[in-house]
């Protein structure tokens, strides 16, 4: 399945395991241990490195996605496909820090 072909998800519940890990639970019964500290890049996610502010994250319950208070998310078939999605974040800034 690609990113642009992904199945509808949400998100169901998370627990904090690490200034910038959290595990998420999802409505299929799977659960993704995430390290988000390589994606905190740019004017969206940056300001997430201050870990007061990471650990400041919800859930959505009408979306069933995450966000912080600044109004960043990832969407939850981003956070579901994450080794994927990751690997393509991380080509995207690289090729902007390339360019």
């Amino acid at each position: 399945m690609t990113m642009d072909q992904h199945a509808i998800c949400r998100v169901t519940g998370f627990e904090i395991l690490g200034d910038y890990t959290l595990s998420i639970r999802f409505d299929d019964g799977t659960v993704r241990t995430i390290d988000f500290e390589p994606v905190l890049y740019g004017e969206v996610f940056e300001p997430l490195k201050d870990p007061e502010l990471f650990r400041q994250v919800k859930l959505v319950d009408y979306a069933g996605c995450l966000e912080w208070p600044t109004g960043a998310d990832f969407d939850p078939e981003t956070l579901h496909d994450w080794p994927e999605a990751e690997a393509e974040m991380l080509a995207r800034r690289k090729a902007l820090m390339n360019a």
